[in-house]
């Protein structure tokens, strides 16, 4: 199974994974954006893009990546990405879900003034890379393509992550980790 957890920057996609990893035997969290930054490195700069998603190659990278990865093993793969156009969307989980994978997608929904508050806890400062794409994501993520929404305004990460288990019809088990390293990927996300 391929949870894929969409929202814009500040939604809480990162810390939600690392959470839900915890709360799952034989969870794995496959980062896309890896592959965005394989390519950004890897080819040259007249074919460079302002967002790595619109290449082509970046999005075969992960579908093909997924499809693999979900064909070999019962280990459930958490994807943290922004994803907010709608054919990207059906390029890459349409196509794994026609492939017969089983994806469970889903959009941490939050205001825009939640999801600026959440940066600037962050350090992201109101003109950051990440703030001036809020507008675009929210706007992105209003297509009816999007339609799985959690509105997580007011959830907590420990919140938003049980109700993607009951969503998603998952079995979790208890976070047995220590407050301390509960709270250090949250406390490290801030500085990314």
């Amino acid at each position: 199974m391929i949870i894929w957890i969409n929202g814009a920057f500040g939604a809480g996609k990162t810390q939600t994974a690392i959470s839900l990893r915890h709360r799952l035997p034989n969870a794995f969290i496959y980062d896309p954006e890896e592959a965005g930054f394989y390519i950004k490195k890897h080819i040259p700069d007249s074919m460079q893009k302002p967002d790595f998603q619109e290449h082509t190659l970046w999005r075969s990278i992960v579908r093909e990546h997924l499809a693999y990865m979900a064909a070999n093993t019962a280990d459930i793969i958490i994807v943290p990405m922004t994803i907010t156009e709608p054919s990207y969307y059906k390029e890459i989980i349409g196509q794994l879900r026609s492939d017969g994978h089983r994806v469970y997608h889903l959009v941490l929904a939050a205001s825009e003034e939640t999801l600026r508050g959440r940066l600037a806890k962050r350090g992201n400062r109101q003109n950051s890379w990440a703030a001036r794409q809020i507008p675009r994501c929210v706007q992105g993520l209003s297509s009816p393509i999007f339609e799985n929404k959690l509105a997580t305004d007011n959830m907590s990460i420990d919140e938003t992550v049980a109700a993607i288990g009951r969503q998603a019809g998952l079995r979790l088990q208890k976070d047995h980790r220590s407050w301390w390293k509960t709270q250090w990927p949250r406390l490290t996300s801030r500085w990314r």
